[in-house]
């Protein structure tokens, strides 16, 4: 394990603990500590371990989640700013999600939403990979991604004006807004096989992410199968993507800013850069739901935007030193 790792793994459980201990329930911290250890009133113990602990571990899981897709699908296509929310991956697994909604098939089974959000994912990656297999650089992937974002929201919002009742409109919403309030750790359990399976792929696609940033032919020579290593990315971070669409809704540019600042700390290479884009982008979401709890607003914000509202100008900066670079 590197020290990065470590480091990072630190902060990742102390942030955990943190989120434990704050909340708009008037617990002490005494009781806080207590109730963590097992002991207190059942009441403190119910808040802390049925409300904020499944709230933290999911923020966290999401995050890792789409910090690691981020990654992988950065070190894949060779470009920054490839991810899964920018790609209109995580835009066509939450159309899947809202089409699991709409169609009342989230009432029929828990497993709708979470399959049909992994489905949705899958036919985004599918379409992106083709094109690059076929010879689509890295401006033709974006604009294809920004395409089918734009496609997926059009549905979305067509579901919205055609939703049946007030109670939908408002699932359908919160699932476009994103959020990790309430989630329980059945939904957690619900979505860790995909994310499990997934994480699994696109870390075992580490190898051939370092030999394929020295191009196809010299991957070859190397040893590496490029085939194979785009297969794993794709199907890794179609169920990191959809697993995190499942049980948070869309959460974007994550996958974008973990991966850009952790880059300079592992010499820029591909494969070491997957666990510390993955911790850090599951620390930054913990950071942003700790924040959007304390913060005095009569309604809380919601996850997603608050990530959109610090990521945006991120991607536009990075976007701009990429223009830089180039010109």
């Amino acid at each position: 394990m590197s020290r990065l790792t470590l480091i990072l793994g630190l902060i990742s459980a102390a942030l955990l603990a943190v989120s434990a201990l704050v909340g708009t329930a008037p617990v002490s911290l005494g009781d806080s500590l207590a109730a963590l250890a097992g002991q207190g009133d059942a009441a403190t113990r119910t808040i802390l371990w049925e409300i904020r602990l499944p709230r933290a571990a999911a923020a966290f899981a999401v995050g890792a989640a789409l910090g690691l897709a981020g990654a992988g699908l950065q070190g894949l296509l060779q470009n920054p700013l490839a991810e899964p929310g920018v790609l209109g991956v995580s835009a066509f697994s939450a159309l899947g999600a809202v089409i699991a909604i709409f169609f009342g098939l989230a009432a029929v089974s828990s497993f709708a939403v979470p399959v049909a959000a992994i489905l949705g994912a899958g036919v985004a990656t599918v379409l992106l990979a083709t094109a690059a297999m076929r010879g689509a650089g890295s401006v033709t992937l974006l604009l294809i991604g920004i395409g089918l974002s734009s496609f997926a929201g059009a549905l979305m919002s067509l579901a919205l004006n055609m939703a049946p009742n007030p109670y939908s409109l408002s699932d359908l919403v919160n699932w476009m807004m994103g959020s990790v309030a309430n989630r329980s750790w059945a939904d957690i359990v619900l979505a860790a096989p995909a994310l499990a399976i997934g994480a699994a792929l696109v870390l075992m696609a580490g190898p051939g992410l370092r030999a394929l940033s020295l191009g196809d032919e010299a991957a070859v020579s190397l040893g590496a199968d490029p085939k194979r290593t785009r297969l794993l990315v794709i199907g890794g971070s179609s169920l990191l993507a959809g697993a995190s669409v499942a049980t948070a809704g869309t959460i974007g540019f994550v996958g974008i800013v973990a991966p850009h600042v952790m880059r300079p700390f592992v010499g820029h290479d591909p494969q070491r850069l997957l666990v510390p884009s993955a911790l850090f982008a599951g620390i930054v979401l913990l950071v942003a739901d700790i924040a959007i709890r304390v913060l005095p607003f009569q309604q809380e914000l919601k996850l997603g935007v608050a990530a959109a509202l610090v990521g945006g100008p991120v991607f536009i900066w990075i976007a701009a030193r990429m223009g830089r670079s180039f010109s």
